[in-house]
């Protein structure tokens, strides 16, 4: 008990020196300490980062613990293992070109409106975020079936909604963030992301009609990938 102890200590250590240091990275690389769109979107990332680890940690570990699995580990595929690296890779992207952009002027900054516009989809994006977390205990990052937990079809919730909230939570967190930094650089970042999540959700669909039962019945009750209505 004491050693699991003190690997949680550790871990609640090092996502809280993670969060905080791309918090705290934004800042320094826009050169403006005084930043306050910089300084929204580090205060909403420490709190919504901490909310949802606070929240598994304590309401579903067994996935927190999941959700720790580096790509590679869960004989995933190939090709879903290079686009979870890609948006991985992209997201440090994000978090680098978008301050440089505004330091530097790059693009032209995006106007008051649009930055306004980002923060509400910015909230958007972290309901459904959290909501995906929340509803469905086998949220892992890599696309497999987890068979030793006894995975099934998840259809409420955001799940009624949406097939994928997860993605469609990032895709607005990604874009959301890009306007209220006001950043054209970072915006062009979030549309590869949201492009690779779309490629994403194509491999996923097709190992789930597969190998997971029920999900062909689920596939025609909820009709929409990722924005209801369209597609």
């Amino acid at each position: 008990m004491r050693s699991t102890s003190i690997i949680t200590c550790l871990v609640f250590v090092a996502a809280g020196a993670y969060v905080l240091g791309v918090a705290t990275l934004l800042l320094w690389l826009s050169g403006d300490w005084r930043w306050v769109e910089g300084w929204i979107f580090g205060v909403w990332l420490v709190s919504f980062i901490a909310a949802i680890f606070l929240w598994l940690h304590f309401k579903d570990p067994t996935l927190l613990a999941v959700r720790m699995r580096m790509p590679g580990s869960g004989g995933e595929s190939r090709s879903d293992m290079a686009i979870l690296i890609g948006v991985k890779v992209g997201w440090i992207a994000w978090i680098v070109l978008s301050p440089l952009d505004v330091r530097f002027g790059w693009m032209p900054r995006l106007p008051l409106w649009s930055e306004a516009c980002g923060g509400i989809l910015l909230l958007g994006g972290s309901f459904f975020m959290f909501r995906a977390f929340t509803d469905n205990t086998y949220l892992s990052q890599l696309v497999r079936i987890q068979t030793e937990r006894g995975q099934h079809v998840i259809d409420t919730g955001v799940y009624g909604f949406v097939r994928h909230p997860m993605y469609l939570g990032a895709s607005l967190v990604f874009v959301g963030g890009a306007l209220l930094l006001g950043s054209v650089c970072g915006l062009l970042v979030a549309l590869v992301e949201v492009l690779l999540l779309v490629l994403r959700i194509f491999g996923e669909e097709k190992l789930l009609a597969r190998d997971l039962e029920g999900h062909q019945e689920y596939l025609e009750k909820v009709r929409y990938r990722l924005v209801p209505h369209l597609w």
